[in-house]
């Protein structure tokens, strides 16, 4: 069957598609990259003084998890309507509530790194002299960003995926394919939309991965093994000569 022919059948897999709506599948996967990146920069704008906050003073931190975590159990249909009085129908709406929802996940992970940071390492900073400022910049961050990085891939990871639910106010990126898509079945679309989505978190999530190895270089540093072992036979001479 031809290229075009796929089209008429409405096949699954249709090079045709990808040909006649290569701007149609761009524009929608860049409307998806702009809304994944701007929520989760805000997120973590908003997550790390809240988990400072919740550090700093024991009190609030069983508020604020508590409340990050009860923004995250809402279904996020509820959660685009409890919004949408105050931001309509706009792409304000979809990254209000991919924010909220990034929030338990940067919250914790931020919280988690630093309660890492071995107490000896604040001990001997305190003692040349830093400051709390500079010690939470040179010294705790540091130690903090495997933890923190790895809260940052799950967050984007899961608001790629959150971010097609954005299609009910037309601000979904690959998600708005998908729904045009699935009114009239169109198989090569769907498919089309979805594998897209798929790759976009792979290539996030391995983007973010290599940024962490490249901040965080001690942590590939293996243990080394012995640097010379011992010839055959030794440990038999060494018992004989005992």
């Amino acid at each position: 069957m031809s290229a075009r022919g796929c089209l008429a059948a409405n096949d699954w897999i249709c090079g045709e598609y990808l040909r006649s709506r290569g701007q149609e599948l761009t524009d929608a996967t860049v409307q998806h990259v702009w809304i994944t990146v701007v929520s989760v920069a805000i997120g973590l704008a908003v997550a790390f003084p809240l988990a400072l906050l919740a550090r700093s003073r024991p009190a609030f931190a069983g508020p604020v998890l508590g409340l990050t975590t009860l923004l995250y159990t809402i279904p996020s249909l509820a959660m685009f309507s409890l919004l949408l009085p105050l931001f309509g129908l706009s792409a304000g709406l979809v990254i209000t509530g991919l924010v909220l929802y990034s929030l338990t996940i940067l919250v914790r992970n931020i919280m988690a790194g630093l309660e890492s940071v071995p107490e000896e390492a604040r001990e001997a900073a305190r003692g040349m002299g830093y400051g709390p400022g500079r010690l939470l910049w040179e010294v705790e961050l540091p130690l903090a960003l495997p933890a923190l990085m790895a809260g940052l891939r799950i967050a984007t990871v899961s608001t790629i995926a959150l971010t097609t639910v954005g299609s009910i106010v037309g601000r979904g990126g690959l998600g708005n394919l998908i729904e045009d898509a699935l009114s009239s079945f169109f198989k090569a679309q769907v498919l089309a939309a979805s594998v897209l989505c798929v790759l976009l978190a792979v290539v996030a999530d391995l983007l973010l991965l290599g940024v962490q190895r490249l901040l965080t270089p001690w942590t590939r540093i293996r243990t080394p093994e012995k640097a010379v072992r011992a010839p055959e036979g030794a440990s038999a001479s060494a018992g004989a000569v005992a």
